[in-house]
């Protein structure tokens, strides 16, 4: 099996103060989803610049999670709420919410279904339009469970998962759960850097390239990646 490191293209401005959940980048636009309760927003921000565009917080008792953009909407998870919050593409604004059971932490849309992590070793599968289960898997590396998966990607008929707590991403095939490679994103901040920041936690597929923008929750950047072999 692969292993991989992150090469860094280049480095972007980013909030800081952003506790980050969820990544997106979708015709040029930066979505971030953040959480923490009272804190929790959606926002559509300039790559380059970091330059908000527009911004929508949540309501004090929402504690926000992982994002995806689907045509025109986006879906935004909460972690122990229960609900997913539909939201307008262009406006950010709410336009309903589905419940759903046990705790949201990533999501991503591989064109034809949505990918939910709950911090477990499974993947639920969720129609992109009503949020309905419509299956699963559970996640092996090298023959044992693969859990606290958390932030997704989807990108290339496969889903990369950011590891709760460590610079750890997988690469996930969909279709039986197994790790297709492992990629260590260590060190992409200096010592310096570090100080007040939290774990690793953000990736989004720059379209029509092979990059990844990484980044963490109160990180000072966003690097822009390719996964090479170590």
């Amino acid at each position: 099996m692969p292993h991989l490191r992150a090469e860094v293209i280049s480095v972007l401005p980013h909030d800081r103060s952003s506790f980050t959940q969820g990544l997106e980048l979708a015709a040029g636009t930066l979505y971030e989803g953040t959480g923490l309760h009272g804190e929790s927003l959606l926002r559509a921000t300039d790559l380059p610049t970091g330059e908000v565009h527009r911004e929508t917080r949540l309501a004090a008792g929402l504690f926000g999670e992982g994002i995806t953009v689907t045509g025109d909407r986006i879906w935004q998870l909460t972690w122990q709420e229960g609900v997913a919050l539909e939201r307008d593409r262009e406006s950010l604004a709410e336009l309903r919410r589905v419940g759903y059971s046990g705790e949201g932490w990533g999501l991503c849309f591989d064109g034809a279904r949505l990918v939910m992590s709950d911090g477990s070793d499974r993947l639920t599968f969720r129609d992109p339009v009503t949020f309905a289960p419509i299956g699963g898997v559970g996640v092996r590396l090298g023959g044992s469970a693969a859990d606290e998966l958390n932030e997704l990607e989807c990108v290339g008929g496969q889903v990369w998962a950011n590891v709760w707590g460590s610079d750890q991403i997988l690469r996930i095939d969909p279709s039986n759960g197994q790790v297709t490679a492992v990629a260590d994103a260590s060190g992409l901040l200096s010592p310096r850097q570090r100080a007040g920041t939290d774990v690793l936690n953000g990736i989004a597929a720059v379209p029509g390239t092979d990059e990844f923008l990484l980044t963490g929750k109160y990180w000072p950047s966003i690097f822009r990646v390719r996964f090479v072999p170590t």
